[in-house]
Formats: structure tokens, C-alpha cells, sequence
């Protein structure tokens, strides 16, 4: 069947049809990565956007349903170059179109992903169509294309109520493990072992903006028991818990939309609890305590983004997916400093707070898909926790 992706510039793409079969209107985006097609659609932060995957052949190793970073797919559609129809990998249960039709979404394949993403760098983020409609009215379609907001997708994405995971208190192979973030339905996953379980008794507040289950796998996986708030949760609440640090997750959409949640955040600024905030949690720590952020031409999303440590000059790859950023230039060092930038761009990768046990990171340390090189900050955040 014939596929069309409609952009709100009047650009039409024709291909062919795959996945759910029916219209979305959404933001189009690209991610660069090569591999990890499961987590970019199991993303929470991709709500309100379609995703373009700039590789050629996506769906060739299938879909383990283990890997899957929440309950759901995501953004509202998915473009690609080639989907690859016969999955051949061990570990697959499904196939990449299967799982599409099952969550629904719809998308388009055989189209020029190339010069999708090239458009897309070159005019920014657009708003799309994706339809099977032949008989399409382009003046009736734009008007409505440029009109369409991702919204306050937070509120859609958060989980509905309090829930805890136990952390991994036992390196041996039968060791008890209790409890992981992932949501197979038939499966549990054991938490990835670190070397180290130095976070053994230490009690963690996750504000789930729409979190990636390795954060919370991540933190278990090094000893420590999470519990996991929703959006809407006041900060009296986390702090009457007593944690011994929070963890600000990822999130979707643009972080000045999260006025109620900024305020909340702000009274945990004030609190002496060790904080650490990722991607959208990083923006709106910045924005609770006066900095602004701005959105990008076309964002950072794939696995393969250099960040430099300032502190020590060392660069890391990093897996990213961000559409807006901090700005810098109107940072006051009284509050927080740069810590990482990205160096590509110069944009802010991170923030350390002044006087605080606080440090944020645009990108993603948990790394599902993506490198590992980030994963050290879990242990650093840790360290605050024991007061070092």
C-alpha cells in the first residue's frame, strides 16, 4: 500500500506503507543511531514526534521485548529507508513490523531518508503527515501541520502511581534481585552487575518525566532501592520520604510547559538532598532556579554525540535525544556553572550547581541503546549520597 509523508512545507515523500494503518500529524524528527530501533520506540521522550532513523536498514535483528524501555511505544510514527521484514537474531520474539501494528503506530518505508534528513538540518524541525490517503488535500493539510503541538506530553508519558524496585544486594549468580523497570509482561530482567555495589542501602526518589527503565535498572544494578514518583508528585512528599538523593528523569516536549512541575523542583533545590537530573530533569532543574532554554534548529537524538568534561578536558560518547537546551549565556555562576559541552556545537551538556550537591546532564548515562561510557556518573551521584 502506498504511504505518504507530508512536511509542512509542502515537501511530499511517497512510499510504502508499514505498521498500524492510520493518519498522524506530528513533529518530525531524525536519530542517527545505527542500531537500538527498540529503545528509540520505547522512549518515553519521543512522545509527540515521528521519528526518521537515518540508517538504511532498520527491523534486521528483530525485537527482544526484554529490552524494551517502558510499557509502550511512543512517537507517533516511524519513516526508514528499508524495513527488513525477516528478522534473524536469537533473542527476537517479534517482528519490528509486528510490533508496530500491535502498539499501533503507524509509519512509512522506501522513502529517502537522506534527503529527509537533510531538509530537516537545513529548514529545522517540521511538522508531518503520515497517511495512506491518496486523495490528500495539500491546502487543506498545511494550514493544520504547521497549527500542531507536541503539547504537555509529560503528563502522558509519567507513570500513574508510586511503585518501588529493590536493588541488587548480592554479586553471586543466585544472589537475590528483586525487581527491574522493565515492562515485557512475561519476562524480568536481571539488573547488568557492576563491579561494585556501592550503593548498597542507599534510598532513591526517581521523578518520572518519562523514564528509560535503565535509570532505574541502572541504579539498582549498583545497590540501590528506587522508588519512583509520578510527575504530579509535590516535593513535601518526596522530601517527607527522606531519600538519600533524586533522580530527575528524561522526558518529552518542551520543559517551559512543565510551569507546576518546575515549581516543585525548586523545593527540592532548596532541600540539602543530593539531586542529579538527566535530559529533560536537567532543563528543568535550570529553569527552577532562573536560567532560561531555548529550542534547537533540529536537535541532538543518536548514539553518538561527544561530550567534554570541562573539569578535566576528557571527551565521552554519549547517547542523546534532546530537542531543546540550556542556555549558557544566561547562566548565573552563582547558581551553576557548565560542566560538560557538546563538541560538535558548543551547546550545554551539563550543569554542576554552586554550593550544591547537584549536577545535571543533557544526555543519556544509562546509554539503552548506546555507548557506556557515561555510566560513571550513577557511581559519581552515588558519592554525593555518602557525602563525598
Amino acid at each position: 500500500m502506498k504511504a505518504f509523508l507530508i512536511l509542512e512545507d509542502g515537501t511530499v515523500f511517497e512510499g510504502i506503507h508499514i505498521g498500524a494503518e492510520k493518519e498522524v500529524i506530528s513533529e518530525i524528527v531524525f536519530n542517527t543511531s545505527m542500531a537500538g530501533y527498540l529503545e528509540v520506540l520505547t522512549d518515553p521522550s519521543y512522545a509527540g514526534q515521528a521519528v526518521c532513523m537515518t540508517y538504511p536498514l532498520i527491523g534486521n535483528y528483530g525485537v527482544c521485548l526484554e529490552d524494551m524501555e517502558s510499557k509502550s511505544l511512543w512517537p507517533d510514527g516511524f519513516i526508514v529507508r528499508e524495513l527488513s521484514r525477516i528478522p534473524s537474531n536469537f533473542r527476537s520474539d517479534v517482528s519490528l513490523q509486528e510490533l508496530l501494528a500491535r502498539y499501533e503506530v503507524p509509519g512509512i518505508a522506501g522513502i529517502d531518508t537522506r534527503a529527509l534528513t537533510k531538509l530537516l538540518r537545513e529548514k529545522g524541525t517540521m511538522n508531518g503527515c503520515i497517511t495512506t490517503n491518496e486523495s490528500y488535500n495539500l491546502d487543506e493539510l498545511l494550514p493544520e501541520l504547521k497549527a500542531y503541538t507536541t503539547g504537555k506530553v509529560v503528563e502522558k508519558v509519567t507513570c500513574k502511581e508510586k511503585y518501588t524496585i529493590a536493588g541488587v544486594h548480592d554479586l553471586s549468580e543466585n544472589g537475590p534481585v528483586s525487581g527491574s523497570a522493565r515492562y515485557t509482561g512475561e519476562k524480568e530482567k536481571k539488573p547488568s552487575l557492576v563491579k561494585k555495589l556501592n550503593g548498597i542501602g542507599k534510598k532513591v526518589a526517581l521523578f518520572d518525566f518519562g523514564a528509560k527503565a535503565n535509570i532505574a535498572d541502572s541504579l539498582a544494578a549498583r545497590g540501590c532501592d528506587v522508588t519512583v514518583y509520578p510527575a504530579h508528585t509535590k516535593a513535601e512528599e518526596i522530601i517527607a520520604d527522606a531519600p538519600d538523593g533524586i533522580m530527575l528523569s528524561n522526558g518529552p516536549g518542551d520543559p517551559k510547559e512543565c510551569g507546576e512541575i518546575i515549581a516543585e523542583i525548586r523545593r527540592l533545590y532548596d532541600s540539602d538532598i543530593a539531586i542529579f537530573g538527566i535530559c529533560l530533569g536537567h532543563q528543568l532543574m535550570a529553569l527552577a532556579t532562573g536560567a532560561d532554554t531555548y529550542k534547537m534548529k533540529y536537535g541532538h537524538r543518536g548514539a553518538n554525540h561527544p561530550v567534554k568534561d570541562l573539569a578535566t578536558g576528557r571527551v565521552y560518547i554519549s547517547s542523546q535525544n534532546h530537542g531543546y537546551v540550556v542556555d549558557m549565556d544566561k547562566l548565573d555562576p552563582s547558581v551553576a556553572v557548565p560542566a560538560f559541552v557538546n563538541v560538535n556545537d558548543q551547546t550545554c551538556e551539563g550543569l554542576s550547581y554552586t554550593g550544591k550537591n547537584i549536577f545535571t546532564v543533557q544526555y543519556h548515562p544509562e546509554a539503552c541503546a548506546g555507548p557506556q561510557d557515561s555510566g560513571y556518573l550513577f557511581d559519581r551521584f552515588i558519592e554525593m549520597m555518602e557525602g563525598k
